[in-house]
């Protein structure tokens, strides 16, 4: 499946300079969702996990729906403020401003092994910030799975001893 035709690239959002990865019209299309959830769940098949963690909230649409193939559970990474228990949190810098993560406190065991899954990684900062409070909670991250990866923003340095799988890759 050639996943690239149906994103829809954006130049310049949500600001000068930035080329916006479109991938609703990938959702919006069955066949080619599951696709993409086929394709990543056989890239990270050989991975012992026992629970994927997503960053709000294009990682809920891409974690989910790969934990559920998988059969393993699914932890949301919120920004902070929008979980009702006892949480982490941790702030990063975006590709275009600033934030913070966080997760509940009882969200992962000590021990469990997880899979960090979203749909694009730039930067590295959500990314690494994700794997920062897994391992606060005692997880151990045995991978990161991305729909897409900008490869000239060089995201995997921050990831140098995460396992990374994406789907696509772009330069910018």
């Amino acid at each position: 499946m050639d996943f690239k035709e149906v994103i829809r690239v954006i130049p310049d959002f949500p600001q000068p300079g930035i080329s916006f990865k479109d991938i609703t019209t990938l959702l919006k299309d069955g066949e080619m969702y599951r696709g993409a959830i086929d394709a990543l769940k056989e890239r990270v098949a050989h991975l012992k996990i026992d629970v994927i963690a997503g960053p709000e909230a294009r990682g809920f649409v891409i974690g989910a729906p790969l934990a559920y193939a998988l059969g393993v559970g699914f932890v949301p990474i919120r920004k902070s403020g929008k979980l009702p228990y006892g949480t982490i949190e941790a702030g990063y810098d975006l590709e275009y401003g600033k934030d913070s993560l966080a997760v509940h406190t009882d969200a992962i065991l000590p021990g469990q092994n997880v899979l960090i899954a979203d749909d694009l990684l730039a930067t590295g900062g959500t990314i690494s910030t994700a794997v920062n409070l897994v391992q606060q909670l005692g997880g151990n991250v045995v991978g990161a799975a991305f729909l897409i990866e900008l490869e000239l923003l060089e995201g995997r340095k921050k990831l140098q001893d995460v396992e990374v799988v994406s789907l696509l890759s772009y330069e910018v």
